[in-house]
């Protein structure tokens, strides 16, 4: 800085004068001297200022993050100490701990689909450091690690739907298992550390653990899973007091506990061999959460182009994010190739045909209409007749709509079209490539099972313009005939006319409420609990891809297509009412109608209860798929039953959607 000074000090001296003689030095004058000097040190002071002013963007970054935590640590210390944000509501488990409520009888959790733990116990070479990691659950930090192993090893068999040679991957085991699988998914935890509140633990309180990628019956022929949870239900039952069980499933986990109901009362081999009569001595109460009994219309575009409403909004949003080059191919072909060796799904797919979700011309829930703005007061009526409402901030508003019960469409102009201007699904001209059995990960093979149509037959099927419940089962065997062929062998998805008939005691009808019976259990009760007030997938509107590239999915779902008339659909998707993925028919139907009282489904008259709970906001009142385990309400309804308290204790019905009169509207023999 002195070297500085001087060399500037330098540039206002006056310059050396030169004669015949030698070098003369000229002082300038006093009041030069003082004018220099002061432009001097005002020029330094701005330097200075303006040095101390230039900020770098990591300076931005300290000072935003600073000020977030400060206001953070703020807004807590306003809430703990402050006598207007002190208030904060006891969770349920405290609340009536305090009144009394003590655990009475033992509890058995059935996780649903993708919400159990995997771990892996035999692999490739690429996953060496893995032994007993966690597959699926947690951080997910493998998926950027390895992506390309990971689902290698998470995928199945294409033909036994079994482990693939030198891949083993299983349940991972405990309450540990499915407490928690994300950040932001509310799974199990709530529910565990309430019960724990009124005296629940390791004696009286089981995690089902089983691998929810394979098809039901293959649970039991690979890891006996069934046998396992039929004995642990029966120590429970005697090291409690022999007090019977409460089950709690979960979405798929209603219909794989469904099936289990079925298979423990049937003679060995096939079934567990406890007789008549196991299931009225062992289980007190069956509370199901967000039960997906007759499947989910967003299982079919899963399978049929591995997209729905949050992966289409994803790729219209930022479409470079599902065409990673990290993963070497396209991310969508990644998930569809191993999600189509996963048989579990099929047990999704929407179960009863065009008699439960309607035809082109005709559906049980054709008066409602989605509206996202705010809407006044809408009437309800429980199922006893008594009228109540509720301010419908967020959701669905009942006015009059076109019909709709079509499950998919090709293009925004036929969305709406009847049934007689719609172009016939035709088998013929569907051409094949051949020797394309191939199916090997290892080399990398991106195996969707679309390679193998050759495209101008891709471009035929698409002539067929609209789908209905009825038509996607053939479509599907068209573009995923591997994946179809063992699903066929597993799962059944009609309505059975006779259950006498000898056909249905295979186990392939036991997840299907529609064609097979309940047990002779007159004292067991059903629940089926589930969320509402919250736009979930009906539909939806397809276009074919511009891609002719050999591995690329054909069709995606259009984002431009919105209705003119119907203002559910919107950006390719229809919305109707219900959780966010499961429709209020699939939910609620069997206890409303298909179970109610004695029917053909009943044949003793097993209680059902409607427990609905509307969604209102994130957390404590929340009606989502995702988060509402985490609502107060369910909650204390678990623990009252498990508590032992009986349907009419708890209020019986709660019901604020329109189920009960959709459940009319279907003519279903009963």
């Amino acid at each position: 800085m002195v070297s500085l000074m001087r060399f500037r000090k330098m540039l206002y001296m006056e310059p050396i004068k030169c004669s015949s003689l030698g070098f003369q030095y000229f002082e300038p004058k006093n009041s030069e001297k003082k004018e220099s000097q002061n432009i001097l040190s005002s020029r330094v002071k701005n330097e200075k200022r303006s040095q101390e002013k230039q900020w770098r963007c990591i300076d931005y970054w300290f000072w935003m993050i600073g000020y977030v935590c400060t206001t953070w640590w703020l807004f807590c210390f306003l809430c703990r100490f402050l006598p207007g944000f002190q208030h904060v509501p006891d969770s349920p488990g405290v609340r009536l701990s305090s009144e009394g409520v003590t655990a009475l009888h033992p509890v058995v959790l059935v996780p649903g689909i993708v919400t159990g733990g995997l771990e892996l116990w035999e692999g490739r070479p690429c996953a060496e450091a893995l032994f007993r990691e966690s597959l699926w659950r947690g951080s997910f930090a493998e998926i950027l690690k390895r992506p390309l192993c990971w689902l290698e090893h998470l995928s199945l068999h294409n033909e036994t739907g079994l482990d693939p040679p030198g891949i083993r991957v299983r349940a991972v085991p405990g309450l540990v298992a499915a407490d928690n699988i994300a950040s932001g998914y509310l799974c199990w935890a709530v529910l565990i550390e309430n019960l724990a509140k009124i005296g629940y633990e390791g004696k009286n309180l089981y995690m089902v653990a089983y691998d929810w990628r394979l098809s039901f019956q293959n649970t039991e022929i690979r890891d006996q899973a069934l046998s396992r949870l039929k004995s642990t239900i029966e120590l429970m039952f005697v090291t409690n007091g022999y007090k019977k069980v409460v089950v709690v499933p979960q979405a798929m986990g209603a219909t794989y506990f469904l099936h289990f109901l079925k298979w423990v009362e049937t003679p060995l081999p096939m079934g567990g061999g406890g007789g008549i009569g196991w299931c009225d001595k062992h289980i007190k109460a069956i509370m199901n959460i967000n039960p997906a009994f007759l499947g989910v219309p967003k299982a079919v575009s899963n399978i049929f182009s591995a997209e729905d409403n949050d992966v289409a909004f994803v790729r219209s949003m930022a479409s470079g994010i599902l065409n990673l080059g990290y993963l070497s191919l396209q991310t969508l072909e990644h998930v569809m190739r191993v999600c189509r060796t996963w048989d579990s799904i099929i047990s999704l797919m929407p179960k009863g045909g065009e008699t439960i979700w309607g035809n082109l011309d005709w559906s049980p829930k054709d008066r409602n209409n989605c509206d996202h703005e705010k809407k006044g007061p809408a009437k309800h009526f429980a199922s006893d007749g008594s009228q109540y409402s509720s301010y419908m901030q967020k959701g669905l508003q009942l006015k009059e709509s076109i019909d709709h019960g079509r499950i998919f469409s090709l293009g925004n102009a036929v969305s709406e079209l009847t049934d007689s201007h719609v172009t016939p699904l035709d088998s013929e001209g569907i051409l094949w490539k051949s020797n394309s059995d191939t199916f090997n990960l290892s080399e990398l093979l991106l195996w969707t099972e679309y390679d193998e149509m050759i495209r101008e037959s891709i471009r035929k099927v698409g002539k067929k313009k609209v789908y209905t419940e009825r038509t996607p089962f053939d479509l599907l065997n068209f573009v995923a005939p591997k994946m179809m062929k063992r699903a066929e062998a597993h799962f059944s998805h009609g309505i059975a006319e006779n259950l006498d008939d000898p056909k249905y005691a295979h186990y392939k009808y036991w997840s299907n409420p529609l064609e097979t019976r309940l047990p002779n259990a007159p004292d067991m009760e059903i629940y089926c609990l589930y969320g509402v007030g919250t736009p979930t997938e009906r539909s939806h509107a397809y276009k074919l891809s511009h891609s002719d590239k050999c591995n690329s999915i054909p069709f995606q779902i259009d984002n431009s297509a919105d209705g003119e008339r119907d203002h559910c659909l919107q950006n390719g998707v229809y919305f109707v009412d219900g959780d966010e993925r499961v429709h209020v028919i699939s939910a609620g139907f069997m206890c409303a109608k298909g179970w109610r009282g004695r029917t053909r489904f009943n044949p003793s008259g097993i209680a059902t209860y409607l427990r609905e709970y509307k969604h209102k906001q994130q957390g404590i009142q929340s009606g989502e798929s995702d988060n509402v385990m985490g609502n107060v309400a369910l909650v204390e309804d678990v623990l009252r039953v498990a508590a032992g308290a009986k349907g009419e204790d708890i209020g019986g019905d709660r019901i604020f959607s329109d189920i009960m009169r959709i459940s009319e509207r279907i003519n279903l023999t009963l």
